[in-house]
């Protein structure tokens, strides 16, 4: 396995790590780890012991989130010179939700090559056992910490067709909740996701009023690292139809205006989804033709 490029300049491998579990490390992964010239670790000393169980003796550097601007710096010129390097965070993917952006956008931007090395990430392992729509979805990353930014953020979502996940700690797991449930109907459906991968693994689904419940009755459930998903708003069926006596007034209207103008006066009569009256309109325009 190469780890440097014809061009005699060395390549960033972001690699992916056990987000608990060790078995769950990739055979390149180890490969990767222990070929390039250096490691760039989220915490050295965590990354340390995870090299060490399988075997791996290499040179450690750090790169957090208070140093990574400077670091990159570091690195790219390394990568220059032909070194090449892995990124790795304390657990599971780089970048989400990780330090990390800094150096890869820097060593993109220099033309240089960024490998990707595929393994855990939190966010993919809870959406495959939650039981919520996935084909469609949003990661949030982590929340506010303020009770008033997190209620904005759940206000800003409250609508949301698709499915949304976020990450969240046992410190404020519970408020967390606290604050979803002034904000979205309780009868929303969530899966609480924690500790994944290790002994102790949870994930619930339920309803956002249940699993409050459930987060402020049981202690177990507000210790370890948290990804809750939260499904979609359920579209209002009466919003989907343009009824009879909304059709005539954009008939009306249609008659003696554009249709971008009689859209807009009709959504301000009715009240009804632009989008529908739009639909409606190029349909009522289309008949019209076709007479």
């Amino acid at each position: 396995m190469s780890v440097s490029n014809v061009s005699g300049c060395g390549k960033l491998y972001v690699v992916a790590t056990p987000i608990g579990n060790l078995a769950d490390m990739t055979f390149r992964a180890v490969e990767v780890l222990k070929k390039v010239d250096l490691v760039a670790a989220e915490d050295t000393r965590h990354v340390k012991m995870l090299l060490q169980h399988y075997g791996i003796t290499n040179k450690l550097v750090s790169l957090h989130q208070h140093n990574e601007d400077k670091a990159a710096l570091v690195l790219l010129e390394k990568l220059r010179e032909g070194q090449s390097i892995a990124l790795v965070s304390d657990a599971g993917t780089p970048l989400l939700s990780d330090p990390g952006m800094p150096l890869v956008k820097m060593v993109k931007e220099a033309g240089l090559d960024v490998v990707p090395i595929p393994g855990a990430c939190a966010l993919i392992t809870a959406l495959s056992a939650a039981g919520l729509p996935v084909t469609q979805f949003s990661f949030e990353g982590f929340l506010p910490r303020t009770s008033s930014a997190r209620k904005a953020f759940f206000s800003e979502r409250l609508q949301a067709k698709k499915t949304w996940i976020f990450y969240e700690s046992c410190h404020r797991i519970l408020a967390t909740l606290q604050d979803m449930a002034e904000i979205l109907p309780l009868d929303r459906q969530i899966v609480i996701a924690r500790e994944l991968t290790k002994l102790h693994e949870t994930i619930v689904k339920t309803s956002l009023g249940d699993a409050l419940l459930l987060v402020t009755q049981n202690d177990n459930m507000r210790k370890g690292e948290f990804v809750v998903i939260v499904d979609g708003a359920i579209e209002d069926k009466k919003e989907q139809i343009v009824t009879p006596e909304q059709e005539k007034i954009l008939t009306i209207l249609l008659r003696e205006c554009s249709i971008k103008t009689a859209v807009a006066l009709a959504v301000e009569i009715t009240g009804v989804r632009k989008k529908l009256l739009y639909q409606a309109a190029l349909q009522f325009e289309k008949e019209k033709e076709i007479d």
